[in-house]
């Protein structure tokens, strides 16, 4: 049976190099991004070609592929005037890679329905490095006829392919796992700026509560940047700030609160705002080191 004809929005770090491995395992691609150096490496490895438009690119493939970076990046590549949406293929598949607000998801998908085409949220886990291998994780969610139609292709980019549910769960479990993993960053981070004013040790600090239940691979980003110096978790303030405050957009939706969500936003969006967004997230140690009363 032949590939599927790929096309694919968004070449970032971690798009790039979701490409550069779709390439080395046979793939025709279609591509598009606003940085021409990324559009011209994809060319230069063959059997690719850029698209001169979302209508364009919708039109000539089987799978359409995003990695942006916000849902209303999103929703604009979808619905312009020359957008995938006026440009999709029955029958062909939308897969949206990045972490977006479900509502929007679910609108998109519909909207893809009524022209018979399907979509995809499925949002990732790991690393650009893991992406380069086709060693990611995929948090995938649609119906289970669209998700047994592009399935073979995800198993080329993920080590670990989950089938969450219905439209939305994907972009909802991600959202669930960065509010969670960005609040232990904040709170370890914070715990150790209050060490550091109560005069005790980091290093101490850190192996004491390391042997106990809160160890943590977040911990350990957290340690190895307030105690060694290293900023080696590559998710920036800001992208974290997006997906609380995305976070908090979804719980209002489903009726209710989350007070805990509000605190870890309250100290991304104050980050961001000190001009610390583009550092990794276990930098927010700086503000909490120089917070005041």
């Amino acid at each position: 049976m032949s590939k599927p004809v790929i096309g694919f929005i968004g070449l970032g770090l971690m798009g790039g190099n979701m490409v550069e491995n779709l390439q080395k395992r046979g793939f025709e691609l279609v591509v598009m991004d606003l940085n021409k150096d990324a559009v011209a490496a994809v060319l230069e490895r063959g059997n690719a070609r850029e698209a001169s438009s979302g209508k364009d690119l919708a039109a000539s493939v089987d799978i359409v592929m995003l990695c942006l970076t916000t849902s209303a990046v999103v929703e604009k590549i979808v619905y312009g005037d020359d957008g995938i949406l006026a440009g999709i293929k029955e029958g062909s598949v939308l897969i949206d890679f990045g972490t977006s607000i479900p509502a929007s998801t679910r609108k998109i998908g519909a909207d893809l329905a009524a022209k018979g085409a399907g979509m995809i949220d499925a949002p990732l886990g790991r690393t650009p490095a893991h992406a380069k291998d086709g060693l990611l994780n995929i948090m995938a969610a649609g119906d289970e006829e669209t998700f047994a139609k592009v399935k073979p292709v995800l198993d080329e980019q993920g080590e670990n392919v989950f089938h969450l549910g219905a439209l939305g769960a994907g972009h909802t479990t991600k959202l669930i796992n960065n509010f969670m993993g960005m609040t232990t960053v904040c709170a370890m981070s914070q715990a150790f700026a209050v060490a550091t004013k109560a005069g005790v040790d980091r290093q101490q600090l850190y192996d004491i509560m390391s042997t106990g239940p809160s160890n943590s691979p977040f911990m350990g980003f957290c340690k190895n940047y307030a105690v060694d110096g290293v900023s080696d978790l590559g998710f920036s303030i800001a992208n974290a700030n997006k997906d609380l405050g995305y976070f908090l957009e979804m719980v209002k939706d489903l009726g209710t609160r989350a007070e805990i969500a509000e605190g870890t936003s309250h100290n991304l969006e104050a980050a961001v705002a000190a001009d610390m967004g583009a550092g990794n997230v276990p930098e927010i140690f700086d503000y909490f080191l120089k917070l005041e009363k």
